[in-house]
């Protein structure tokens, strides 16, 4: 970054912590400076809406009450409290790092970004934002909502998924980076980002505290930065889903332990869009004894690089061989752990 480009960004905490101390939201994980209450925050926050988070957060925080209690919790129960939040690598991280906590820092959270960043499922960013909250150091927290801010009002050509633009900035925030108000500044570039410089050529210029250096508030350029990255299409794939009803029994299994939702149960499925009479002779080689359709329905589910159509069926069935765990309705919904894309279907099981 030039020198002019670094002079902006020294001008950010005179212009963002007035406007951050009047329009704040009100955000449970703001009313403490606990540790473990910001990790669990930053963490389920992650590509996740800050709406769907506020409920799972108390939750967790109240099941989870202490990061002991969190390296202690039994997996199927953590993957329960998780269901719906998706990308469940970031529940086995923290309770991941959680034990490594009590085991390597006799409990306590520790308080040095370096220590901090040494914990499994924790990066540059989240280490960044709990050092500069909790414990007053200033170390900068940049992620997308960071870089679009700085992208705008420098007018850098730069994509947010630029590695060297992500370390000029964070060098750039290093050596202006307020010492008497750390985690202010940190949340404050987090909530310009969130509420005002909005993505997709939308910002809210007007409400903006840095509009008046801002170079493409200046210059009408909005909608040019950040350039957005060229997106690979998704893979697809195409699966048929069966809801085995035996009795009060429906049949689940674990995927495996490697890949896309690795360990998490699922409904046992199969590549490709069976017909009807395919997907009952499949059922039978299987043992399953298929009696009667009882539905039939297409559903999609989007990942971050993958798109699923899946067909599903529910059938009633005679037997239930061992190659499927079967469970009862109320294991089902209470105990099971679905990912969103098979809780669809659960959600249409009698």
């Amino acid at each position: 970054m030039n020198r002019n480009q670094n002079q902006l960004i020294a001008r950010l905490p005179d212009a963002l912590l007035p406007w951050y101390e009047k329009n704040a939201r009100k955000l449970p994980w703001r009313e403490t400076k606990h540790p473990y209450a910001v990790w669990l925050s930053e963490i389920m926050l992650q590509q996740t809406r800050v709406e769907a988070v506020k409920q799972y957060y108390a939750r967790f925080l109240e099941t989870y009450p202490t990061i002991e209690a969190l390296a202690q919790a039994n997996e199927a129960t953590l993957m329960k409290l998780w269901e719906g939040l998706g990308y469940y690598s970031r529940a086995r991280n923290l309770q991941k790092a959680a034990s490594v906590i009590m085991e390597q820092f006799g409990g306590v959270f520790p308080t040095q970004y370096d220590a901090i960043l040494s914990l499994p499922g924790i990066g540059a960013y989240t280490a960044g934002a709990i050092s500069s909250i909790c414990f007053g150091l200033p170390t900068p927290a940049v992620d997308g909502n960071v870089l679009r801010v700085v992208s705008r009002i420098c007018e850098i050509d730069e994509t947010l998924t630029s590695a060297p633009f992500k370390k000029d900035v964070h060098e750039a925030l290093l050596a202006v980076y307020p010492k008497e108000a750390p985690g202010d500044f940190t949340q404050a570039l987090m909530e310009l980002g969130a509420t005002v410089c909005l993505p997709n050529g939308a910002p809210l210029c007007d409400c903006c505290p840095a509009s008046e250096f801002c170079r493409s508030n200046l210059h009408g350029t909005q909608k040019k930065y950040p350039p957005k990255a060229e997106k690979k299409p998704r893979r697809k794939e195409y699966l048929t889903v069966f809801l085995l009803q035996c009795g009060e029994y429906f049949a689940v299994n674990k995927r495996p332990a490697s890949g896309l939702l690795r360990g998490l149960w699922e409904f046992p499925n199969t590549k490709g869009l069976l017909c009807k009479e395919d997907a009952a002779a499949y059922l039978e080689q299987k043992g399953v004894k298929p009696k009667d359709i009882l539905l039939s329905v297409l559903r999609n589910h989007i990942f971050t690089h993958v798109e699923w159509t899946m067909n599903g069926y529910l059938f009633t069935c005679d037997a239930m061989p061992e190659c499927f765990t079967w469970v009862t309705g109320e294991q089902l919904f209470n105990e099971i752990a679905l990912p969103t894309a098979f809780k669809q279907f659960a959600e249409l099981l009698p």
